[in-house]
């Protein structure tokens, strides 16, 4: 929370101003200084702000022509401006810490803070100058984050120092993006509305690096438009929403001029990887690369750069829009399919009682497989909540049922399986336009990952190859062949999962090469012995090494690139484990997590005891029996090395459980006296 209180008398600010309206040579000699500067301009969000020019002409008849037009729209206006959207936080949003990111270039989530949000901030006058008090805590606080974190950094760097425009009677946050080490910026003019884009102009004269915080409604649309116009050759004009003093996840419309040679489009970065999405830690970089600063090692942000495409809006809108309901949906959707298996089974028991309750089953357990598929077709439609509930549910059983007809029992999962790693590798391939859309993507909303894989879908597509190996091994016991098709499919899946321009995903990677490894292991013709354990534990090194080489190869630049590779000394390296371990705890206190965490781990243990009778169906296959002891590895080891910690295991643990369910519902249990277990049934649907 940041309060100021009213500033003092304003002389050196109106005389600025007064400097800047009465001469304007001194801006025409300004405009000759080709030196880079840099103007950053925060927009605020009104709840009524002016209308975009092609709507001026609309007249209401009791209200004045203004409505609420988002600041997207606004900036998509003003068509000198490269557009984009810019992720305001990792994790969870705070106002604040979202202006003290753009700060020092580098951020974490609020988790790995302690206290988790920053305190109580005033902006005071200081002179000519401003400071924050509790200045001190803030950087406290920062010094025990697990990163290297240097809130100010950014206006430490800036030679000369930053500068700050503002509007009296606000509380003038925005100027935390021009702070230095100390809490403090140098040059301060705070003043009126309508004035505010001869101020910021007028401190260019002095200051090569000035932040603005714009008034609302019609004068924040003037003062933007003024300062497209006013904006010198080498000059650097970034205008972004304010942060709102809100507690959900933000993305931020920006606009940019400066780096388009002429040619407007939509900014990205290498931090996102993702055409129109930017992170708000990309800002100091580029403020730096522009003025000609090195930027230090710490930074994890990039450089803001311009793709072709300058019609970004609507395109950009829709993005946001489907992003914002991707996390509430996401429980709902698995809740109506799990319900809708509830009703299947008791609907099937009613018509056929035990060939009706072992079909639905099967039915089922595949409907839950398919649902990943599934999710990658909605996110194409992005329909309404209602009707994409209904399309989980209504597809994943439609393809079950079909997968049930036509496959016989337990070959069934192969299709599911194969469906989903296919969709995802294309979809990978294609940048992730789906994956991020879909309610099992990462969810580029909340910083963390703009595209490739998310935690959810590290533990349920390795899961899903492992159960899809033991349907197509089934009946071939322990071979060299079995073996060399597990590795293999390993391999290429976490090539898929840790390439820089595919998955970029290192936990995905460990994840992978333990779990097939673990059922390779399991399927060599000699047992398990100490050197096939010793090769086991080594695969998921293999398999970072194999990411490692793929993306230095092909120019990823992929987190794991940037943070492990080109980690400063063993304290940057101390300091990633560190993160990933404090989030990891941490979010195993969440909610219901400790809970389902404790029940994942009774399920598995459950299943190793009284693994002969579960897997009767099948006379205790060897190849399900290590698919089944892999996805348990998958969901362990996952839990072990990523952030997310239980996710992994209850995502892969739910998988292992439909597994079971599927071969539980073999049609020869609903028919004592039929067949010997282990032989596979023909197609049927209930008999």
């Amino acid at each position: 929370m940041l309060v100021c209180p009213r500033p003092p008398a304003r002389a050196l600010a109106l005389l600025a101003s007064f400097v800047a309206f009465a001469c304007p040579g001194g801006a025409q000699a300004a405009g000759n200084d080709v030196q880079p500067r840099v103007v950053l301009a925060f927009l605020p969000l009104a709840e009524r702000v002016a209308l975009l020019p092609a709507q001026a002409d609309i007249q209401l008849a009791e209200e004045p022509p203004l409505a609420f037009v988002p600041i997207l729209n606004r900036l998509d206006a003003r068509h000198e401006l490269s557009i984009g959207l810019s992720s305001a936080a990792q994790g969870q949003y705070d106002r604040t810490q979202s202006l003290l990111d753009i700060s020092q270039g580098t951020r974490v989530s609020l988790s790995g803070y302690d206290p988790k949000r920053p305190g109580e901030l005033v902006f005071v006058r200081d002179g000519s100058g401003s400071l924050f008090q509790g200045w001190l805590d803030v950087a406290a606080r920062a010094a025990d984050a697990p990163a290297a974190l240097h809130p100010g950094l950014l206006g430490s760097l800036v030679p000369g120092g930053a500068a700050y425009a503002g509007v009296a009677g606000r509380d003038q946050v925005e100027a935390l993006a021009a702070v230095n080490r100390a809490g403090r910026v140098g040059q301060v003019s705070i003043g009126r509305a309508a004035n505010i884009a001869a101020r910021t102009t007028a401190l260019l004269q002095s200051h090569r690096f000035v932040v603005a915080g714009l008034p609302t409604g019609f004068d924040g649309d003037a003062a933007v438009d003024q300062l497209i116009k006013q904006r010198s050759p080498g000059e650097l004009l970034i205008v972004m929403q304010t942060p709102p003093a809100r507690r959900g996840p933000q993305l931020l419309p920006t606009g940019v001029r400066g780096l388009d040679r002429g040619k407007p489009g939509r900014i990205k970065s290498q931090t996102t990887h993702l055409g129109g999405v930017v992170a708000g830690i990309d800002v100091l970089p580029t403020v730096l690369d522009h003025l000609g600063v090195a930027v230090p090692k710490d930074v994890k942000g990039q450089p803001i750069t311009v793709q072709p495409g300058r019609r970004a809006g609507p395109g950009l809108t829709h993005l946001a829009n489907r992003l914002r309901v991707v996390l509430p949906r996401r429980m709902p959707a698995l809740m109506t399919a799990l319900a809708t298996w509830l009703a299947l089974l008791l609907a099937a028991f009613l018509r056929a009682e035990r060939r009706g309750v072992r079909w639905a089953l099967r039915t089922g357990a595949l409907a839950l497989m398919w649902v990943p598929s599934v999710l990658l077709i909605t996110a194409m439609l992005h329909p309404s909540r209602t009707l994409e509930l209904l399309l989980v549910s209504a597809l994943a059983f439609g393809f079950a049922a079909l997968t049930e007809r036509f496959m016989s029992w337990p070959r069934g999962p192969i299709v599911p399986a194969a469906a989903a790693l296919a969709g995802f590798s294309i979809d990978l391939a294609l940048g992730s336009p789906l994956i991020i859309r879909s309610l099992l993507g990462p969810n580029p909303l909340f910083g963390s990952r703009f595209y490739g894989l998310g935690n959810e879908l590290e533990a349920t597509l390795p899961a899903l190859l492992l159960i899809g190996l033991g349907a197509a091994l089934q009946g071939r016991g322990r071979s060299r062949r079995s073996v060399a098709i597990v590795a293999t499919s390993g391999l290429v899946l976490s090539a898929v999962a840790g390439a820089g321009r595919l998955g970029a995903d290192v936990g995905g990677v460990i994840s992978v090469g333990a779990g097939t490894a673990v059922m390779a292991v399991m399927l060599l013709p000699g047992g398990v012995t100490k050197r096939a354990i010793v090769v086991a534990c080594g695969a998921p090194v293999l398999g970072l090494a194999l990411l490692a080489g793929i993306d230095l190869l092909t120019g990823g630049n992929s987190h794991f690139t940037r943070t492990v590779l080109h980690a400063d000394g063993s304290g940057a390296l101390w300091d990633i484990v560190s993160r990933r371990y404090t989030l990891a705890w941490r979010q195993l206190h969440r909610g219901f997590t400790p809970a389902a965490a404790l029940i994942a781990i009774l399920a598995i243990a459950v299943a190793v005891k009284d693994r002969e009778r579960l897997l009767a169906p099948v006379d205790g296959d060897p190849a399900w029996i290590a698919a089944l002891a892999g996805i348990a590895t998958v969901g362990i080891a996952g839990t072990v090395f990523n952030d997310s910690g239980p996710v992994l295991l209850l995502f892969a643990t739910f998988l292992g459980a439909c597994a079971i369910a599927y071969l539980r519902g073999d049609p020869r249990l609903a028919e004592p006296e039929t067949g010997r277990p282990g032989s596979i049934r023909p197609a049927g649907s209930m008999s």
